[in-house]
């Protein structure tokens, strides 16, 4: 809890940097908040489209909540920012989940 709320507060200062907005949200899932994980996360995106490791972590939060169609949605929309940014390893992540996601 000492960490989400010291993330908390540096957000007060800087409430649009993407990578706080992140921590945050991990920070929720770890206390098992997974909704408002996904909601921290759902926002990061609206506003920083190309915050990579958001898509991969949104995409496990739906599965957990069996959200699946949510869960393939963001994978792929997440492999065209990465194939766009050439990222090889974030590509073959969103991939290897897509097919985890198919078995």
């Amino acid at each position: 809890m000492q960490r989400l709320q010291h993330i908390q507060e540096m957000l007060k200062t800087e409430p649009d940097d993407s990578f706080l907005n992140y921590a945050l949200a991990l920070e929720y899932a770890k206390v098992n908040d997974i909704d408002k994980a996904i909601e921290l996360i759902e926002q990061l995106l609206v506003r920083d489209e190309n915050y990579l490791g958001a898509y991969y972590q949104l995409g496990k939060y739906y599965e957990q909540k069996e959200l699946l169609q949510k869960a393939v949605v963001t994978y792929n929309k997440g492999l065209v920012v990465a194939q766009q940014k050439n990222d090889r390893k974030t590509v073959g992540e969103l991939n290897e989940a897509l097919m985890m996601l198919e078995d």
